[in-house]
């Protein structure tokens, strides 16, 4: 009486440039999160103080994870900077 449905799932494989992208991205974005999680735990009350502690080692190793896959695939410091640079119009 009841049929079975499979959802059909379609994979679009990325190109080199945009998984770079993509990569270039996440590095930029946790490097936004550590930079709040320094500035949350600086003003902290007492009971947060090791919440954020813990944020501030996640979002390193993290960020440290992303810097080591990026100079893997080819990506620099100056190709991220200058991205960034590009994308928010500073300089």
């Amino acid at each position: 009486m009841y049929e079975n449905f499979q959802k059909e799932n379609l994979f679009i494989e990325k190109t080199e440039e945009e998984k770079k992208v993509e990569l270039i991205s996440s590095v930029l974005k946790s490097k936004k999160e550590l930079d709040l999680a320094i500035k949350n735990f600086e003003t902290a009350e007492a009971g947060l103080v090791d919440y954020y502690i813990y944020q501030i080692k996640a979002s390193k190793s993290k960020l440290d994870f992303l810097v080591n896959k990026a100079r893997k695939v080819g990506i620099s410091l100056n190709m991220i900077e200058e991205l960034y640079f590009k994308a928010n119009q500073v300089g």
